[in-house]
């Protein structure tokens, strides 16, 4: 939000009051407190009246800082917050003299200048970034200029923080946003809309960004946040919040990569998703008429053209319309749901029913929801209602526990008919005016939470009947805290390269937020696109963690656009399928470290400015370069940074000496897949399906060994233990490998040719030296 006029004036009628000095500071093991007046103390007359602000330093974790500035502490904050795992019970180092109050959390310095109030943020005594004199402020956009005036006028009383951003420092994140991947330049609202993947609304908002830096902020606040990101002050990060609290996490990493493990250690690390999960999904679309022949010849039509199929999808219609939701199948069009499904699940497919926390007035719900008070009520006691989705619709009020208990009791009966999982679609269009909540949660709040209560109900009654280890969604929303119940897609996009682009990079930003897993529906959601397009997006949409073809009124069985359609479908899904042992790994290190599978290249290269701005390519894992095409002359173009790469289909080599940018041509049945140096990828022995024993028969190749460089990978099983781990070191013409597990495989180094192997029998292929052994064991590679 902007509240200046240019540098020098605020806006007409805006009056900021920010601390001038720090005058009283209490100081305890773990918290520091101080009294910071608006205005320079120069008698005890000074002290009649006036505005200051409490601010509060303690420290969840080494290196991350909690802060809390207060105008009025006797007004009450109420619910929701977010669900924190870590208590600020750190340690603090607290040095004070005349003029500096400096407070240590690991190597990372709070640097308060407390005669003319600034705070400078040091890593091992250097500055990354700060707060100047005049950054924190409490804002009065209607002030009379006497403080009893609008002493208690919350509406119009806003506060606010600043950062300073240093030369050629980027900023990233906020959730899954469309617009430009990076964030510098740009106003942002976080607030949760429906709103599509084409503008600067969001599913997804997240108050947490990270900086080129190596620091990061996270905005504590679940209602809605602005931030001005070098865009009001061009060389400052503003965010700002609705009435006189400000709370708000800076963490220092210092690479990006630790900056999003100290957000997701204290905000929770993404769950593990079962290895089923990352095979094809295929869904009846959105308003398209179909029955149990309809999702039978889809199925069927699959497998006998030998696309591994892995979960069937039905949308909203299986369902009656105007009832959603009340969990009922149409009986008009499944007049033996439970026999369907267990006809479909004998073909080893796996199910996924769409829902929603909307009940609409035909359901068969609505009279009890409203008798026994489990839905949202406005202020005089009705239940609140409206006609945008579904006529008369009223919205489950989760923060109720019985309604909780009584919306799973309806999805329990679903997994146990024989339904995996589901899609928890909507939970942006939450109200704000006149409601009221069971818990009396703040409304403003619960317009962003409200999707975190929905998907947790969902997610803990199908880890109660199906285990924890198989618990997954398919959500659309989320905030802070979100990545525990996976997985999450990206919402209604067109149908076109544009569409294609704009979701990925939507999807690279939310995973630059915290989030480990992202989907997005493959061909386009709105309208219908041409087989060019969806050939491409099939390809995208493989290589992503979670793959899903659904659209809306239209079909996305890859027949119906041409045949080569259906080749690329199979191919890229049993690639996939090959590839589960290094992407299930991938997807274990997140759910470990907080790191996403795809990633951007700016968090795996944040020293290369070439990678700043890249938001058409990603690194699927840490090995794995991506770069989808998105234009139908079949023309590829992509950056290589410095170092060695290596064609995952063809095995031809790049050597990219300082960053490489590279164009080719890619027929259908290709995509810029290229391997890091330094690499071990472990592939599996089956591409008919993506959960199976990936410790058993694995094919470990080693890519593109640098002398004098090591690589390390391991291979999990499907409970994402950790089973077979490989190390490998080249000095010269010598490379060691030991492996660590109790099973056979083979270890292939890509490109190169021995004259001996120690301790196994080899042979010099067109893939590499490839030997095969079983057992823990180290071999020494001569090269030849």
């Amino acid at each position: 939000m902007k509240f200046s006029n240019g540098h020098w004036l605020a806006k007409e009628g805006v009056s900021l009051f920010s601390p001038r000095e720090a005058y009283f500071v209490d100081v305890t093991d773990t918290c520091v407190t101080i009294c910071a007046p608006t205005i320079h103390i120069n008698h005890k007359g000074d002290t009649l009246g006036g505005i200051n602000l409490r601010i509060t330093i303690t420290s969840p974790a080494p290196d991350v800082f909690h802060i809390r500035a207060a105008h009025h502490r006797g007004a009450l904050r109420h619910m929701p917050v977010f669900d924190l795992l870590q208590k600020d019970d750190q340690s603090l180092s607290v040095e004070e003299s005349e003029d500096l109050l400096c407070i240590t959390s690991g190597s990372t310095t709070m640097e308060i200048n407390k005669k003319r109030w600034s705070v400078r943020y040091l890593r091992n005594g250097e500055e990354f970034t700060s707060s100047r004199s005049g950054d924190l402020a409490l804002v009065k956009t209607a002030w009379t200029g006497m403080a009893y005036d609008a002493a208690g006028d919350t509406e119009n009383t806003y506060i606010r923080d600043e950062v300073n951003l240093d030369v050629n420092e980027t900023i990233y994140g906020l959730g899954e946003r469309f617009t430009a991947f990076v964030k510098n330049g740009q106003s942002v609202t976080l607030r949760h809309e429906d709103g599509g993947t084409s503008t600067e609304q969001a599913y997804k908002n997240i108050p947490f960004f990270v900086s080129s830096k190596g620091y990061g902020v996270f905005i504590n606040h679940p209602e809605t946040v602005s931030l001005e990101v070098a865009s009001e002050l061009v060389t400052k990060v503003s965010f700002s919040v609705k009435g006189g609290y400000l709370d708000y996490y800076i963490m220092n990493g210092p690479s990006m990569k630790e900056v999003l493990e100290k957000y997701t250690d204290l905000t929770g690390k993404p769950s593990l998703p079962a290895a089923w999960t990352f095979g094809l999904w295929l869904s009846t679309s959105f308003t398209t008429d179909y029955d149990e022949d309809t999702v039978m010849h889809f199925i069927d039509g699959m497998l006998d053209r030998g696309i591994p199929l892995r979960t069937f999808h039905f949308d909203c219609c299986w369902m009656k319309e105007f009832h959603w939701t009340d969990f009922v199948w149409d009986n008009r069009i499944f007049p033996d749901p439970e026999g369907m499904l267990k006809r479909i699940k004998a073909k080893g497919i796996n199910i996924c029913c769409w829902i929603n926390p909307y009940i609409a007035e035909e359901s068969a719900l609505f009279d009890e929801g409203c008798e026994k008070g489990y839905f949202v009520k406005r202020t005089n006691g009705d239940v609140w209602q409206w006609d945008m989705w579904q006529p008369g619709m009223a919205l489950v009020d989760f923060t109720n526990p019985d309604a909780c208990t009584w919306y799973q009791s309806f999805l329990r009966k679903l997994l146990q008919m024989g339904v995996d999982c589901f899609k928890t679609d909507f939970g942006e269009r939450i109200p704000v005016e006149n409601v009221v909540y069971y818990d009396h949660s703040n409304p403003e709040g619960m317009h962003n939470y409200y999707t975190y209560l929905y998907n947790q109900c969902v997610y803990e009654v199908i880890a109660q009947e199906k285990g924890k280890d198989q618990a997954v969604l398919f959500a659309r929303s989320a905030t802070v805290g979100g990545q525990k119940f996976p997985v999450h897609w990206g919402g209604d996009c067109f149908s076109d390269y544009v569409s294609m682009e704009e979701s990925l990079r939507g999807g690279l930003s939310f995973q630059m937020s915290g989030f480990g897993y992202w989907a997005h529906d493959i061909g386009g959601f709105e309208a219908t696109s041409t087989a060019d397009v969806y050939k491409r997006w099939v390809a995208f949409g493989l290589l992503s963690s979670h793959s899903r073809l659904h659209g809306s009124s239209s079909y996305r069985v890859p027949w119906l656009y041409d045949e080569e359609a259906v080749d690329v479908v199979r191919f890229f899904t049993r690639l996939k399928a090959s590839l589960m042992p290094y992407l299930y790994g991938s997807a274990v290190t997140s759910h470990m470290t907080g790191l996403p599978m795809m990633r951007s290249m700016v968090l795996e290269y944040p020293h290369d400015l070439n990678c700043r701005y890249l938001d058409k390519q990603y690194l699927l894992g840490e090995s794995l370069l991506v770069a989808p095409v998105f234009n139908d002359r079949s023309k590829a173009l992509y950056y290589l940074p410095a170092g060695t790469w290596t064609d995952f289909f063809t095995g031809e080599v790049t050597v990219s000496d300082s960053g490489k940018w590279v164009e080719e041509d890619c027929g259908y049945l290709d995509i810029p897949l290229m391997v890091r140096e330094n690499s071990i990828i472990a592939l599996g022995d089956h591409d008919d399906k993506p959960d199976y024993a990936f410790e058993k028969n694995p094919s470990l190749r080693i890519y593109a060994l640098q002398d004098g460089a090591s690589a390390q990978t391991f291979v999990p099983n499907e409970k994402g233990e950790k089973v077979v781990s490989v190390n490998a070191f080249r000095k010269g013409n010598t490379v060691t490998v030991s492996v660590d597990s109790p099973f056979a495989y083979e270890v292939v180094l890509v490109n190169e040719k021995a004259s001996s192997v120690s301790g196994a029998s080899y042979e010099n292929t067109d893939l590499g030296c490839l030997f095969k052994a079983s057992g823990s064991q180290t071999f020494t590679v001569t090269l030849a």
